[in-house]
């Protein structure tokens, strides 16, 4: 009779912790969704706003670019309401974007031609370099990965007037090769791979040696395809992160022609608003692309702990 009802007490507690297990995952979802909306809403604004007419888009958010006589900001004495849903559908904003105005695709292309070569070269750089930080061991090794790890936490800012001297020093200010230099030899997929290639098995590269593999072998046959994930991963994050660029060009690139997208849209001024609307939404098009692609690579890429995938 006392083992039956220890046996019913054992299912009842059994089914109390599952409910509240349920509970939990419910309550996390749901705080997830709410933070996820949230995080959305910007995109979604962008992208309905940019289906908005000229004059619509003028009469909702005029106040908020305005300015005085001086240049200056103006108060604002209303409040200004979110609108994501267009009175009219209007697609006068791409028309202009895509074939009126040929400066914005001409600025979209440059931003192809500075973020690029970037990716491909950083990505080529990284993988050889973070090859000979794993492979080889020793002082001089540590110290040159310890400066890697101190350049990569300096944010651009701090690095901007040696960036721009040493440019100089090149002669290469206003020119695209100020850009893709810094950019090429950026320390941070070197990192990223360095410590994803670190957890690739000792036994793994031992056992190639015994093949008869030699170092390349090694690189191109074992490390390569084992690093695919942080090679995706490192890729959309420093594409992103090039992508969005503004102060490089800004500083390094005196001809406006020259500017990549990003510049102009952090440039709006009040006769262009609707515009900003439409380019903004077609220059976050290839981020989007490129991350619903990877994604999957992106998380096995910064997840992954080591050992090998069956």
């Amino acid at each position: 009779m006392s083992g039956a009802v220890s046996g019913k007490r054992a299912r009842n507690a059994a089914k109390r912790r599952k409910r509240i297990h349920g509970f939990k995952i419910a309550l996390a979802t749901l705080v997830a969704a709410g933070f996820a909306i949230l995080f959305l809403l910007p995109i979604i604004l962008t992208i309905t706003n940019s289906f908005m007419s000229a004059s619509e888009i003028s009469s909702n958010y005029g106040t908020v670019f305005a300015v005085n006589d001086n240049g200056g900001k103006v108060y604002i004495s209303e409040r200004v309401t979110l609108k994501f849903i267009p009175d009219i559908v209007s697609f006068s904003q791409y028309i202009t974007v895509l074939f009126k105005s040929p400066e914005y695709l001409l600025k979209f292309w440059n931003s192809v031609v500075l973020v690029v070569p970037i990716v491909v070269f950083q990505l080529f750089v990284a993988a050889l370099a973070s090859y000979g930080f794993t492979r080889y061991r020793g002082r001089l090794r540590e110290i040159i990965f310890f400066s890697y790890i101190i350049l990569m936490l300096m944010p651009y800012q701090v690095t901007l007037v040696p960036n721009y001297l040493v440019a100089g020093w090149l002669k290469t200010i206003n020119t695209y090769w100020a850009i893709w230099l810094p950019g090429i030899f950026s320390p941070f997929a070197v990192f990223l791979l360095t410590k994803y290639m670190r957890r690739i098995p000792t036994s793994v590269i031992e056992a190639a040696q015994i093949d008869g593999a030699g170092e390349w072998q090694i690189f191109k046959r074992v490390c390569m395809p084992l690093c695919k994930g942080a090679i995706c991963s490192a890729a959309i994050l420093v594409f992103i992160d090039y992508w969005n660029m503004v102060e490089q060009p800004l500083i390094l690139l005196a001809d406006e022609e020259t500017h990549p997208l990003s510049v102009f849209l952090s440039k709006i001024n009040a006769g262009e608003i609707g515009l900003a609307f439409a380019v903004a939404t077609v220059y976050m098009v290839p981020s989007l692309l490129i991350f619903l692609y990877g994604e999957e690579y992106l998380v096995d890429g910064i997840t992954y702990q080591g050992g090998i995938k069956g």
